[in-house]
């Protein structure tokens, strides 16, 4: 006979791989979808790590905001708008619709 242990086991494993969800789109596959890359943000990716000021004097088909470390910008969402994320060193973390 299987050892009581041994079902509670089984059981608890099979109780929490139910509990699992299905699968999920994550932050690497936005740049792929479209819809989600209006702005065109994946044509910038190359200025990641570079100053904010690199992007002074470029021509944008879009509306772009360039967001200091800390800054207060709104929390309107616009996937027309590109955005391009300063850190403490004023360096581009990222660059995104929204």
């Amino acid at each position: 006979m299987i050892d009581k242990k041994v079902l509670t086991a089984f059981a608890a494993v099979l109780l929490l791989a139910g509990c699992q969800s299905g699968a999920q789109k994550g932050a690497a596959s936005g740049p792929n979808d479209p819809e989600m890359d209006r702005c065109g943000a994946s044509d910038y990716q190359q200025y990641v790590g570079k100053p904010l000021s690199a992007i002074d004097g470029l021509r944008f088909e879009h509306p772009v905001r360039a967001i200091p470390w800390n800054a207060a910008v709104t929390m309107d969402f616009n996937l027309n708008r590109l955005n391009f994320m300063g850190d403490s060193q004023n360096k581009i973390t990222q660059v995104y619709c929204g």
